[in-house]
Order: C-alpha cells, then sequence, then structure tokens
C-alpha cells in the first residue's frame, strides 16, 4: 500500500531498500525558505539496524501489508516464548530478543494482536496498559509526607519501574506499555 511521506506516523512498518522497517521518528520540517521535508528515523525490524530518510512531503512510500492474528501467550520454553493462534490453535515460537522490551509486559494467557509479513511474525501490539503484580520494591516510610518523589520497584515480569512512595510489595499496578512508566494503582 502506498501512503504519502505526509502521512507516515510513528509505529509505522514500511519497506525501505526491499526491507522492513519500523519508523521510531517522524518529524514534519518546513523551514524558513525551500521545500519541506518529512524526516524519519526507523529501525529493522528483524536486525535492529537503525536508518535515516527524508522525504518530499507529496513522495510515495511503500507501507507493509501486514497480516494481524489474536494470539495468546502461553508459556515460556527456554530463551522463546510460545503463543497460541485464537482461531487455529497453532502455536507459534518468537524468541525473546525478537519480542524485545515486550516480553515485560506479556504475562500468562495474555492475549495480543501478533502481526505477519507474508506469514512470517514480526512483533507484537501491545495494550495500552498492563497490569502488573510489585515483587521488591522499599517499604513506605509512615512519617514519609506526600511528595513528587518516586521510589524504584521490580514487577513480577522483571519490568523495573519507578512508583509513588505508598506502594508496597504485592500490590498491583497499571503501567503504560508505551513508554514503561506508572500510571495508578489497581484496587483490588
Amino acid at each position: 500500500m502506498k501512503l504519502k511521506a505526509i502521512q507516515l506516523r510513528k509505529g509505522n512498518i514500511i519497506l525501505f531498500n526491499n526491507e522492513l522497517y519500523v519508523l521510531t521518528e517522524v518529524t514534519h520540517i518546513t523551514p524558513g525558505k525551500g521545500q519541506a521535508v518529512v524526516q524519519t528515523k526507523m529501525k529493522h525490524i528483524q536486525t535492529g539496524q537503525n536508518a535515516e530518510k527524508r522525504y518530499r512531503p507529496d513522495e510515495s512510500v511503500e507501507k507493509a501489508e501486514l497480516e494481524t492474528r489474536k494470539m495468546e501467550y502461553i508459556y515460556d520454553e527456554g530463551d522463546d516464548l510460545i503463543f497460541m493462534d485464537q482461531e487455529t490453535f497453532e502455536q507459534i515460537p518468537m524468541h525473546k530478543e525478537f519480542l524485545g522490551d515486550a516480553i515485560y509486559y506479556l504475562l500468562p494467557n495474555t492475549v495480543v494482536d501478533v502481526n505477519f509479513y507474508k506469514n512470517q511474525p514480526i512483533g507484537v501490539e501491545l495494550p495500552l496498559s498492563v497490569d502488573l503484580k510489585v515483587v521488591e520494591t522499599e517499604p513506605t516510610l509512615k512519617t514519609a509526607t506526600v511528595t513528587s518523589s518516586y521510589k524504584p520497584a521490580v514487577l513480577e515480569t522483571g519490568l523495573k519501574v519507578q512508583v509513588p512512595p505508598f506502594i508496597e510489595e504485592g500490590e498491583i499496578v497499571r503501567i503504560d506499555t508505551r513508554d514503561g512508566k506508572y500510571l495508578e494503582r489497581v484496587k483490588g
């Protein structure tokens, strides 16, 4: 599918030099004089290699045709996470390195959208937020006043985040999957 460069957004997956790249940054530059450009930074889907490209706003860019399937993360097997297709019950492994930081937001039985390109999985689309249990953090100080200071916490998936001082071990917190930041305490 062709897109005009002006329509590109962060997170789009495009074909660049006949390879799949995910856009990590898209900036529209309008200089005082001269022609406007769309500056992109991207990362190769498989190798992680970075690239940059400037496009004219009306230039055509090939957006990758992806198939999305609902799949459930069911368990770990060595360095792989095993996902099961919700319709066909087919199970596919995905290497932890391939998934990157997404592994910190996945618990068994989590259903996610898995993107496929030519029947090969290329990544997962996480929900905007996930609820995870705090397994390690400093104790709450009863004499502490309410401040904007945060303390480190380790969550059940191994993710390290900063949480408010009133959060204790065993509590469930909601985390933004886009930036890994604490959103709120989940009431049980």
